[in-house]
This record gives structure tokens, C-alpha cells and sequence, in this order.
């Protein structure tokens, strides 16, 4: 007998999963925030299935799932990860340790991300 659970590289969240509400696209556009906007903040997730995230300090890609599509905004540090058996989720907390330009992120989501997920700019 055995158990599934799945290792992830990203941390790709819906904004109900606890992606943060302060990284808004158009803010970003207008003037790009860094890393260092949120120095000090750290955020909380919660998903569905159990998961592992590398922990910090190994980075995990930060991604927002907006209707589901992905963007792309970053690099986060796994600080903390709780794999709940009864109810087969994961939660956790993160901080930001990097945020891409708006050009890169145009880029990164145009080579990286599968089609049928690319966010539209």
C-alpha cells in the first residue's frame, strides 16, 4: 500500500489559495515592484491534494492562476509546509525572494508555460 504525493517546483496559487493581493498586474506594469517591496512579509497558501515545495532556502516559481491561466511573477522561499492527511491539502508560508520585470514576465510566460495556460497580456 502507498501514498501519493506530489513534488512541486511551483507555487502556483489562485487568489482564494492565498496568492498575495498586493502583487496587482497593473500596479506592476506602471511602476514594477522588487522583491524588496515585501521584505519582511510573510504570506500563507492552502491547496488541495498533499504536496512538497522545496523548502527555502531553494527557490519555488511563484505563479497567480487567474481563471486558470498562469502568471508568472517570481521566485518564492517555502518557509513553512503542513501535508494534512484527513483532508488530502497543503498549507503552508512563503515570501517573495524575487519578482520579474514585466518584460520578462511576458517572456517567461510566452517560452514556459504550457498553451492552454499562457496568460494573455
Amino acid at each position: 500500500m502507498g501514498s501519493f504525493i506530489e513534488f512541486n517546483d511551483t507555487l502556483q496559487l489562485t487568489t482564494e489559495q492565498g496568492f498575495p493581493r498586493e502583487l496587482i498586474l497593473a500596479a506592476h506594469l506602471k511602476k514594477p515592484f522588487t522583491a524588496a517591496d515585501f521584505e519582511g512579509k510573510v504570506f500563507q497558501f492552502h491547496k488541495q491534494n498533499m504536496r512538497i515545495y522545496h523548502p527555502a532556502p531553494i527557490r519555488v516559481f511563484l505563479a497567480h492562476n487567474i481563471d486558470g491561466k498562469w502568471l508568472h511573477w517570481g521566485k518564492a522561499h517555502v518557509l513553512e509546509q503542513t501535508i494534512h492527511a484527513e483532508t488530502k491539502s497543503t498549507s503552508g508560508k512563503f515570501k517573495i525572494a524575487q519578482v520579474y520585470s514585466p518584460e520578462f514576465m511576458k517572456v517567461k510566460n510566452k517560452e514556459d508555460v504550457d498553451e492552454d495556460k499562457q496568460f494573455k497580456f
